[in-house]
């Protein structure tokens, strides 16, 4: 490829070459008319013209001054001072000829460049006005024309309802409302905070409108309205709500269950120690002899009951410790990325963009879909209150393939990181390292992640702050069929 520096070389020495050819063929020019008088430097400007229009102010000047010269050489003159004179006089008229040529020339490229642009605005408006529905209203809000995009938007034939009233689409849309003589562009509110469209075949859908004045064709006030179909997002935001509801159900479940091992663990001790002192007791009441045979049937009774409890209580912690789950075939892409809406809600609330930098082919796992859902968000929403403080706060999920049988996840961040000491009991129930926290987050997301085979860490992120990682077991491809 030809650099900036050889291609500016290439058409300089073009613009000289330009002009001893010009000013070659206005001498041969210049001989053929001596026929019919002398002319000196008149067959000469021609030369200049061309090249000012084609080349270089250099080239310009090279025209010029080999004008000259020639003219020197051919035409006998009076004196010096006359050669003097006529040289000086061809100079700045062949120089004035020249900058009006080189302005013509810049004028044009001008014209050519705002030409080409204004094709592509002409273009890209053309495409937007063929993507998003446009329709146009009279004052009184009949509808003056409605492109392509409105009319598939409403499931209706433009022509159809041309000249109907718009609040035949859009009922609660009133243009008495709406239009006044100082409007400009803007979006319009409804009292439900969106308006509701019609189609033909009766559905209703919510829209938002941007609404503006333009001028007619003979000069009337117009209105235009830019239409948005929020179904799509009206959804997404109602499945987001709902995922998120089911993730917080999930999270209170699994604290509750953490809690009752917790319990159940911390009540079998004083239950086993109130039978121990129970039994001491009745050897106590023994020696009292018959007097004491009451209060030893009524202590039999009592400790009776507190070793059922301790049963009781036993076969609970043997249930949750010994809980097997039903782990299902999941892309762990897939299931990450159908937390984006979730993950935005918590990252907004604290100022927090969630980065996900995730390995998609061959991430198929073994996982249960919701309870691992809930240990990336138990993770992602520790990240965001650790960094939110930070000037510039960074969270980012990854996912890579470690091995054949193992994928693995982190949850970076750039926070103040965890001290060696926080990090031997981060896992611990109970403990937390934020004020009014309970301390079940972590010890669930814990249990979620040995539930499946994996082992929860934390260590120090590449971006400065902490990084809790654990590892899935990975499938094959061919597993799936």
């Amino acid at each position: 490829m030809l650099t900036a520096a050889t291609t500016a070389s290439r058409s300089r020495w073009g613009g000289l070459i330009l002009a001893t050819v010009a000013v070659g063929g206005a001498l041969a020019a210049r001989f053929l008319l001596e026929g019919l008088g002398h002319f000196y430097y008149l067959p000469m400007l021609p030369a200049v013209i061309i090249t000012a229009l084609l080349a270089r102010r250099s080239a310009v000047a090279l025209a010029v001054a080999l004008s000259i010269a020639l003219n020197l050489m051919l035409v006998p003159r009076e004196s010096a001072i006359d050669a003097a004179t006529n040289a000086a006089l061809f100079t700045l008229v062949a120089w004035a000829v020249a900058e009006v040529c080189i302005g013509l020339r810049q004028l044009r490229a001008h014209a050519d460049l705002l030409t080409h642009r204004l094709a592509a605005q002409d273009a890209l408006l053309n495409t937007v006005l063929t993507t998003v529905p446009v329709v146009t209203l009279e004052t009184d809000g009949a509808i003056r024309r409605m492109n392509p995009a409105a009319a598939q938007l409403f499931g209706i034939d433009e022509t159809a309802v041309r000249g109907s009233a718009f609040d035949s689409l859009v009922p609660a849309f009133d243009t008495s409302a709406v239009y006044h003589p100082e409007m400009t562009y803007g979006a319009l509110e409804s009292a439900d905070g969106h308006w509701n469209g019609t189609r033909a075949d009766g559905v209703t859908f919510p829209l938002n409108i941007q609404c503006g004045r333009v001028p007619g064709p003979a000069g009337e006030d117009l209105i235009a309205l830019c239409l948005t179909d929020l179904s799509r997002w009206h959804a997404a935001d109602a499945r987001a709500r709902e995922l998120h509801t089911q993730l917080n159900k999930v999270w209170r479940l699994n604290s509750l269950g953490e809690m009752a091992a917790t319990l159940a663990h911390e009540l079998n001790q004083p239950l086993s120690a109130a039978a121990t002192y129970l039994h001491a007791s009745q050897m106590d009441m023994e020696k009292a002899g018959p007097l004491g045979d009451s209060a030893l049937r009524t202590t039999e009774l009592a400790k009776t009951q507190l070793l059922r409890a301790g049963k009781i209580i036993r076969r609970m912690r043997e249930l949750l410790s010994l809980e097997v789950r039903c782990l299902d075939q999941e892309r762990a892409s897939s299931m990450i990325e159908d937390l984006g809406p979730v993950l935005t809600m918590i990252g907004a609330a604290k100022g927090v963009t969630i980065r996900m930098d995730l390995q998609r082919d061959t991430d198929q796992v073994r996982a249960e879909r919701i309870q691992f859902q809930q240990a990336i968000v138990n993770l992602v929403r520790n990240a965001v209150e650790a960094v939110s403080e930070r000037p510039e706060p960074d969270v980012v999920i990854n996912g890579r393939v470690l091995s054949e049988t193992q994928y693995a996840i982190s949850v970076e961040d750039n926070g103040p990181g965890l001290a060696d000491d926080q990090a031997e009991h981060m896992f611990q129930p109970m403990t937390s390292t934020k004020s009014g926290g309970m301390g079940l987050g972590l010890s669930v997301t814990r249990t979620i992640v040995e539930s499946h085979g994996g082992k929860l860490t934390v260590a120090r992120s590449a971006l400065g702050g902490a990084a809790f990682s654990f590892n899935l077991i990975r499938e094959a491809v061919g597993e799936y069929t």
